[in-house]
């Protein structure tokens, strides 16, 4: 059995009003739905373009732009909610910075829906230096499994995806799909969350699912470079694609990506694939419990 699942690769827009923003997400997800998509992926910061409705100046402000959107997460999350609903899907929104308290310092967090309502949500736990430094975003504590119609997923927002332990641990808990929703300035940076993904997928056997902010937003410079394309990865062994990449759009191209995933086929490849990198996961620990500096003495 598979799933058509899709990945969004998602242009930020300045918006005249919040009309604008429900027409623009209800049109993306009825096109991947139309399609037969069962599970929808959304991009980190995605919901950045909300920082419009507060208007110019305040797009244009880094600390106006973070507290606009937050002000507007429980109206994005019930949007979302909604169209979840309306179309049988799962939804993993586009993160938003969430205030968890009066006075502390946001979080980064993506909230998952599906046809029953909302399913949870993931915080980022490992920050980039432009979200330690400038954006002053906080890290988020703990992981989840999501048991969803489509499969047992979890998160792991952009950085979070280049951190090995992140993922073992979400999959050791059950996960067989990650989704990787990534925002990224620059070419690098999007490339490293993409060998990020794909080095997840080999290592735990699974499907990662990577949706990436594109193009320029130069009214917001918190995010006014947006690179990525959109993917699905699996691990490059027997039954999948030898690249390891059974579906991806063109560099900064918007639009969703669309691929058929089987989880019956990541259950083959963990119990028998042609490797076994999740199963001889834990052999690593003899062969790194003493490491010599060979050579000293010999030049």
């Amino acid at each position: 059995m598979t799933t058509l699942v899709a990945a969004a690769a998602y242009p930020l827009d300045f918006l005249a009003d919040w009309q604008a923003y429900e027409a623009k997400l209800t049109r993306w997800v009825a096109e991947a739905a139309g399609q037969g998509a069962a599970l929808l992926v959304f991009p980190e910061y995605g919901a950045m373009e909300l920082a419009s409705l507060g208007g110019a100046e305040v797009a244009a402000d880094l600390d106006r732009a973070l507290a606009e959107v937050a002000g507007h997460a429980e109206a994005h999350w019930a949007l979302n909610e909604r169209l979840a609903r309306a179309h049988g899907v799962t939804i993993l929104a586009a993160s938003v910075p969430v205030v968890t308290a009066p006075g502390a310092v946001p979080v980064n967090r993506a909230a998952l829906f599906g046809p029953g309502g909302r399913i949870g949500h993931q915080d980022k736990v490992m920050m980039t230096r432009f979200e330690r430094e400038q954006w002053h975003i906080a890290a988020g504590q703990g992981l989840s499994v999501f048991d969803t119609a489509v499969g047992r997923v979890g998160i792991c927002i952009c950085y979070d995806s280049e951190f090995p332990l992140i993922a073992r641990a979400l999959c050791e808990a059950g996960a067989e799909i990650l989704l990787v929703p990534s925002c990224t300035d620059s070419h690098a940076g999007f490339t490293r969350v993409r060998v990020g993904a794909m080095a997840r997928a080999l290592e735990n056997q699974c499907v990662a699912i990577q949706s990436p902010t594109v193009g320029l937003a130069a009214w917001c410079p918190a995010v006014d470079e947006n690179w990525g394309r959109a993917a699905v990865y699996g691990p490059a062994d027997r039954g999948w694609p030898d690249t390891g990449i059974l579906a991806e759009t063109g560099m900064n191209v918007p639009g969703w990506c669309l691929a058929e995933i089987s989880l019956d086929l990541v259950r083959d490849s963990r119990a028998d694939g042609g490797v076994m990198p999740f199963a001889h996961w834990p052999e690593q620990a003899m062969a790194v419990a003493h490491v010599t500096i060979a050579g000293r003495g010999t030049q």
